[in-house]
């Protein structure tokens, strides 16, 4: 369910910018600049960015880090009341993850228009077939987190410009 009309915390904006942190981190790395934080009882209890290309694994969103990160700290895979923050709309397979993991609440920075499974390109949560939803809510830090992206991608075509392959 969408959150509407809801104004963020001090308590959202300050466990964004760490998410927003954590992409950065990852972009140094030559990852795609999206960082997640998992709070529970306002302590964070996983965090990751994007490291597909440096774990050899597909699966390793910055979503699914922090979820897993979470789980281990927990001793539990349910991470019910937890509340994840990231700099990108969640794509499907996280979608579904957070939804496997119950998660209570998502706040993302910028929108996914390809892939964003919550607002943008697929609405996974609308089709009523889940046995637990989430409420979300986007928009929070979203310039700093689109700017993050599109200064990684220029930067990519870039390289790709110089670089004779």
């Amino acid at each position: 369910m969408l959150i509407a009309n809801k104004l963020f915390s001090t308590d959202d904006i300050h466990f964004m910018q760490q998410a927003l942190t954590l992409a950065q981190q990852g972009a140094l790395l030559g990852e795609v600049p999206v960082g997640a934080v998992l709070v529970l009882d306002n302590h964070i209890i996983g965090e990751g960015y994007n490291q597909p290309i440096l774990s050899h694994d597909p699966t390793a969103h910055a979503e699914v880090v922090a979820i897993r990160q979470a789980a281990q700290h927990l001793q539990n895979y349910r991470l019910e009341n937890a509340t994840l923050y990231v700099t990108l709309e969640p794509c499907t397979m996280c979608v579904g993850a957070l939804v496997h993991a119950r998660i209570n609440r998502v706040v993302f920075a910028a929108a996914e228009p390809k892939s964003g499974s919550l607002v943008s390109a697929r609405r996974q949560l609308d089709i009523g077939y889940y046995n637990h939803v989430f409420s979300y809510q986007g928009g929070l830090l979203a310039q700093e987190a689109s700017k993050l992206l599109s200064d990684f991608f220029r930067g990519r075509r870039e390289a790709k410009k110089i670089s004779p392959m």
